[in-house]
């Protein structure tokens, strides 16, 4: 069997497994058939609790596959549920950190339609209201050298949301290759920091958070 690569596990209990996805891995199967997150953490819940056959483990969000950062699965199909109802009800909080290109405000909310290109595997903004709703908050950090350190408030989470909210307004993410020309050969400027959640069972307050990535851009900051 393949060599899986070996996760950083930041929380587990009986119903909550919060780890960190790498970079250029992907949260579940594509086209690729490359390992992914998904099928990395089955087996580390398989080998742990000594299972002979499949375990269960719910994909509750998602991140792009060069993103890396914070995640949470559920271990059982009822927090798979609660949590993603606490998504729908905007009471699952996830905040990003990207460093994006220019001098962007201090502040603002970024509100579009979004229409997901099958084909290319990529997301446009609506002229009109087709599509889907996507909403975001940023505040600027810090700005050096033309770039802009952003943090980042994800109200709804669409396909590509933030790299095409910022790209179409001048703003792309730093080696962002899909929604900007750069040639730059590093991991994209896009971070999941943050996420902030109530237990689906105990009920309690949840917040996890990670340090910036050590490596370019971030670490100009």
């Amino acid at each position: 069997m393949e060599k899986l690569p070996k996760i950083n596990i930041i929380y587990e209990d009986n119903h909550l497994l919060v780890v960190e996805k790498p970079i250029n891995i992907p949260t579940q199967k594509d086209n690729t058939f490359d390992i992914d997150l998904l099928t990395i953490l089955k087996n580390y819940r398989k080998i742990k609790e000594n299972k002979p056959n499949n375990v269960y483990l719910g994909l509750v969000h998602r991140l792009d596959r060069p993103v890396g950062g914070i995640m949470v699965f559920a271990k059982t199909s009822k927090c798979a549920q609660r949590l993603t109802k606490q998504i729908q009800n905007n009471t699952f909080h996830k905040t990003y950190y990207a460093v994006v290109l220019n001098k962007i405000e201090p502040s603002g909310t970024y509100k579009d339609y979004l229409i997901k290109d099958k084909n290319k595997n990529i997301s446009k903004i609506s002229n009109s209201k087709e599509g889907k709703l996507a909403i975001l908050n940023y505040e600027l950090v810090k700005y050096k050298n033309n770039l802009s350190l952003v943090k980042i408030n994800l109200i709804t989470g669409r396909p590509h949301q933030i790299r095409v909210q910022f790209a179409s307004r001048n703003h792309p993410l730093l080696a962002d290759h899909k929604y900007s020309n750069s040639k730059l050969n590093i991991p994209i400027a896009l971070f999941a920091k943050e996420i902030k959640f109530i237990h689906p069972i105990t009920k309690k307050e949840l917040t996890f958070t990670l340090d910036l990535p050590n490596r370019y851009p971030f670490n100009l900051f």
